[in-house]
């Protein structure tokens, strides 16, 4: 048992079956299923639905964080790639035609890998702090997505768009099916390949890992690369769930959801190892944490002060001082009693 507590995975997986079971005492019904014409609904179908767009940008940010890096422009991409597949649709002269939907897609993907390389750029060749160089994006990307709508919302019609975030594939939302995609390729390549262990090399000492021969530029460049494409994908979910583009608020603070993901599905943000896994336990818990703060009528305004508290205690349960003390509380003597003196 003490071994499986010291597991990194074992206190974000307690928090998020205690956030489940308190929905469960709330709602008897929290965690039934239905099959309704064909589709697969529920409570938890719509938690994985709702946190799909975080799952993903949360994945690139791991491998980001993994090289001590961080992406604070993720949020920006989201916007520029909605506003670039719903600007392209809406001015395309068949919008409701597949191949334009299959258009609109493929560049939302372009403008992720462009804004990745450019990411990527100013980290590993111009040599700038990673959270100065991804603010830079981040502040100048929703004025670039303004630009491209014209700073208004722009609504598309086109059913084949509106799938990728509002559809369904064998009973399950598409969106689903896309983050599991996304999260079992970045597995394979990130653990039946070597480009996990050199991820992890880069992050542990960088300086090493480059005298060693390791060309590490290539790899931060691969890093930034992936978190923007993530972004941009989801962004295309955030887009078509609505059938719009908003500039202005499409994943508006959603690269501290994505951080807190990370961190809460333990891995360090001083760079080195890390689990895709842990990060997207700690994704559904922000997304459950969410829909419990509706479950049990907490007023909206102090959804934040809520999601704090939670994410605070899971992550010093987490930590290594934080869990000795607690050990050291617990073997100290109780008052009163007396410790036996060796002769």
């Amino acid at each position: 048992m003490k071994s499986l507590m010291k597991n990194r995975l074992a206190w974000p997986v307690i928090a998020l079956a205690a956030l489940l079971l308190l929905n469960q005492i709330f709602r008897p019904d929290f965690l039934s299923l239905r099959m309704q014409d064909g589709h697969l609904y529920g409570s938890i179908i719509d938690i994985m639905r709702n946190g799909a767009p975080t799952i993903l940008i949360a994945l690139g940010m791991t491998l980001v964080i993994a090289t001590r890096g961080i992406d604070l422009s993720v949020g920006a991409v989201v916007a520029i790639a909605g506003a670039a597949s719903c600007a392209y649709i809406a001015a395309s002269p068949e919008p409701a035609s597949p191949v334009t939907a299959a258009m609109a897609v493929l560049i939302a993907v372009m403008a992720g890998l462009f804004l990745g390389l450019w990411n990527g750029f100013l980290v590993s060749t111009v040599g700038v702090q990673p959270i100065i160089a991804t603010l830079v994006l981040m502040t100048a990307g929703r004025g670039i997505a303004q630009l491209i709508t014209g700073g208004q919302i722009v609504s598309v019609s086109n059913d084949h768009y509106k799938s990728i975030g509002a559809g369904y594939l064998f009973t399950l939302p598409i969106s689903i099916l896309i983050t599991a995609a996304v999260f079992v390729l970045a597995a394979v390549l990130t653990r039946r390949t070597a480009l996990g262990t050199l991820v992890e090399a880069v992050g542990i000492n960088p300086v090493a890992s480059r005298l060693a021969g390791l060309r590490s530029r290539n790899i931060i460049w691969i890093v930034y690369v992936f978190s923007a494409v993530c972004a941009a994908i989801a962004g295309l979910m955030i887009s078509s769930n609505v059938t719009a583009a908003d500039a202005n608020n499409a994943g508006l603070y959603i690269e501290m959801d994505a951080i807190l993901a990370v961190v809460i599905g333990g891995t360090s943000l001083a760079g080195g190892r890390y689990t895709l896994a842990g990060t997207v336990i700690g994704a559904f818990i922000i997304q459950t944490l969410t829909t419990t703060v509706y479950t049990l009528g907490i007023p909206p305004e102090v959804t934040l002060v809520f999601k704090a508290l939670v994410v605070i205690t899971v992550c010093l349960l987490q930590a290594p001082k934080a869990r000795n003390l607690l050990r050291s509380l617990k073997a100290a003597p109780k008052p009163g009693t007396k410790e036996k003196v060796a002769i």
